[in-house]
């Protein structure tokens, strides 16, 4: 445990290695202060952030490190602020309710004085390490740094290391109904769908969808096909999936029925007659990976009628 008024020395360097690595930013911006100390709290002196972007904390991972600091007490300590007669947390929420659940009376931690915007943006930054972060939860904190902090999504992305259409389509997801930020809240592996999903406006249609695709009775091509539809009534049916055939072994039916999905879903994704815009890096490796795949169908063919 870290001894009260301890000398921390490079605080800025170690505090967000606690659970996950840190930010350069960050470290930057602490060490250029004077050296530090790290104090002992009243735990109940500490106060969460108001403005605390995470807006789901997992009740497991918090009995997890409330174990550990039982044990080994809290490793790390947490950044606070001034707030009155109080402090309040700008990075480390996790490991003072992990404190509190351990029985703790007090927590380490820096005390800094930070402006409003300076401290947002530190909690921001501190939470977008969380490997537990969930899709929602990211979407939320990328749509405060815009519109609070003033980032373009191209600076943003930049600052991230992410790809400028992938924080596009989170700032997206911050913004989606609420049937559908459900949705992915339940199963985070349907974002994908929830674009889609997103792209309607009849409330009671979406709402229908989504409880399909939760349920696994609607994969995504399914899915395009019927917002297509709903978009646009008159639109030409879309080319049917050649039937399955006819056939009584299940390990057959089940490969065989992924297989058509998974070709209908390529074809959708190259586009019709290739219209779609595709790299020419992807292809090049495509046209390479169908033509091997198509000696391999190939010689499956020839194995199954050796044995008629």
């Amino acid at each position: 445990m870290l001894g009260k008024n301890k000398s921390f020395r490079g605080a800025g360097t170690r505090i967000f290695e606690q659970e996950q690595g840190s930010s350069a930013g960050i470290i930057s911006l602490l060490d250029a202060r004077a050296p530090t100390s790290v104090r002992e709290l009243p735990i109940d002196k500490v106060i969460p952030n108001p403005e605390q972007p995470r807006m789901t904390f997992h009740e497991e991972t918090i009995q997890e490190l409330a174990a550990s600091i039982r044990e080994h007490g809290v490793l790390q300590p947490i950044l606070v602020r001034p707030a009155g007669d109080r402090f309040e947390i700008i990075a480390g929420e996790r490991r003072w309710r992990a404190s509190k659940v351990a029985g703790r009376e007090t927590v380490p931690a820096i005390v800094e004085r930070f402006d409003d915007a300076t401290a947002l943006e530190i909690a921001l930054i501190e939470n977008l390490q969380r490997e537990d972060l969930s899709p929602l939860d990211e979407a939320t904190i990328y749509k405060k740094m815009t519109d609070e902090l003033g980032y373009s999504i191209r600076n943003l992305a930049t600052k991230l290391g992410k790809d400028k259409g992938y924080v596009e389509n989170r700032l997206r997801l911050a913004s989606a109904p609420e049937d559908v930020r459900e949705m992915v809240a339940l199963r985070y592996d349907t974002l994908t769908a929830a674009y889609e999903l997103m792209k309607l406006d009849d409330k009671r249609k979406r709402r229908s969808l989504a409880k399909r695709v939760l349920s696994g009775d609607l994969t995504l091509v399914r899915l395009r096909d019927r917002v297509a539809r709903v978009l646009d009534p008159k639109a030409q049916e879309p080319k049917a999936v050649p039937a399955l055939p006819q056939l009584r072994d299940d390990a057959l039916i089940t490969a065989t029925r992924k297989l058509n999905e998974a070709l209908a879903e390529l074809a959708r994704a190259v586009g019709d007659e290739g219209s779609r815009t595709v790299p020419d890096g992807d292809r090049q490796n495509l046209a390479k990976f169908l033509t091997i795949s198509r000696a391999r169908m190939d010689n499956l063919v020839a194995r199954l009628r050796s044995k008629a």
